[in-house]
């Protein structure tokens, strides 16, 4: 586990990084090294993804383990954050998601009653995305999360409640994942495009 940025605020949502997975699918498709080593660009995927999550402006955590399995890691990180006002929970391997999309999603989950379950989920184009957005009631089932399912059960329960948000947003990075060595040579294109258009400004 790795020391927060900056300290929590406790009328934010915390961002939680989550970094404890063994990449086992990208080493598969042919990757040479961990995936959250692979380099995107100057910048290694993870310090690509905790880049974005400083120029948010939000208060984060990045939790790298050793864990079992990703419920695992959320309930770490979930303990160790536990004075937070909600949580963002973003996979490390997401490095192309814009800070604009985690200020909005943590301004929308601000929106929320803090102490009644709820759950914001980005959707890119009718795929579901990264970050999932809990709020403070969410935290003591968070808390008890293990084994390799993650939240899911709790975002079921938030749907079956009618406390789960769909949120369409137009950044694809809350859905480019880089799973395999094919997604991380996606990642790197965009990655340029959008140097590129930095440039041109």
């Amino acid at each position: 586990m790795d020391q927060q940025d900056s300290k929590l605020n406790i009328h934010q949502p915390c961002m939680l990084i989550l970094a404890a997975g063994r990449g086992e699918r990208f080493l598969a498709s042919g990757g040479s090294s961990h995936k959250l080593q692979a380099m995107l660009g100057e910048r290694s995927v993870l310090q690509t993804t905790l880049a974005s999550v400083r120029a948010s402006g939000l208060p984060w955590h990045l939790e790298s383990g050793p864990h079992p399995g990703m419920g695992d890691s959320i309930a770490a990180a979930v303990k160790a954050t536990a004075q937070a006002n909600g949580w963002l929970i973003l996979p490390a391997d997401l490095p192309l998601v814009r800070p604009q999309t985690l200020q909005e999603l943590a301004s929308r989950l601000a929106q929320a009653d803090p102490d009644a379950l709820q759950v914001i989920q980005p959707f890119y184009q009718a795929q579901k995305g990264h970050p999932v957005a809990f709020s403070r009631a969410a935290g003591p089932a968070l808390m008890q999360l293990s084994g390799d399912q993650g939240a899911a059960a709790i975002v079921r329960q938030a749907a079956d409640a009618k406390r789960l948000q769909r949120w369409d947003c137009e950044d694809m990075g809350c859905v480019l994942d880089v799973d395999t060595v094919e997604a991380l040579e996606q990642a790197r294109r965009i990655w340029r495009e959008r140097q590129k258009v930095r440039a041109s400004k």
